[in-house]
């Protein structure tokens, strides 16, 4: 991947100096510059409003009730891991707050969850739960995107909300997808060992 972005920047001084457009990439670079720390700074205030949020959902116990209503999924979802454990909490929290659109809320609840995994794991391979937790964190279903609708918004959209539906239809489309993609893998698995056994 170095060597492709190398490649597209030199060819496009190397354009620039040939049409006798050089001054345009220095306006440029200096321009693009200047927009990304504004949209970093942009960013940073609307991550820390959301973490905010995630903090008084967690502190008020909307997060608990809504990780209650989804521990009948988890539990069909990861078998082997015992109930109690604490890696189900873990993966619950993770999936909450990834639905709300807390995304850097819900990492060190990802990191968590793989760490207490790995505790069941009697193995250097990753195991079914780990696969499966990480093939539902990486599509998870979003209600609220709010990073990209934090980029719209300093994009200068007229209704930044509007991705909401298509974002959840998506999402949940990926999600399904991801799941089912692990099952499938994972019986596929199963009935080849046997069939070696």
């Amino acid at each position: 991947m170095n060597a492709v972005f190398f490649f597209l920047i030199v060819a496009g001084i190397l354009t620039a100096a040939v049409t006798g457009r050089i001054n345009t990439i220095t306006v440029d670079a200096v321009t693009s510059a200047s927009q990304g720390v504004k949209q970093v700074f942009a960013l940073v205030g609307i991550l820390t409003f959301w973490l905010g949020i995630a903090k008084v959902a967690e502190k008020s116990g909307l997060i608990k009730l809504f990780t209650g209503i989804l521990q009948p999924a988890v539990g069909w979802l990861f078998p082997s891991i015992p109930k109690g454990h604490p890696a189900l909490g873990a993966i619950l929290m993770n999936l909450s707050a990834n639905i709300f659109g807390f995304g850097s809320a819900a990492t060190p609840f990802g990191l968590k969850a793989m760490e207490q995994l790995q505790k069941l794991n009697r193995s250097e391979k990753a195991s079914e739960a780990m696969c499966t937790f990480l093939a539902i964190n990486s599509t998870s279903i979003t209600l609220i995107p709010s990073t990209i609708i934090a980029i719209r918004i300093n994009a200068g959209s007229s209704n930044p909300m509007e991705i909401i539906g298509t974002m959840l239809f998506a999402s949940t489309i990926s999600t399904v997808v991801a799941v089912s993609a692990d099952w499938v893998c994972r019986t596929y698995l199963k009935r080849g060992k046997n069939n070696v056994l």
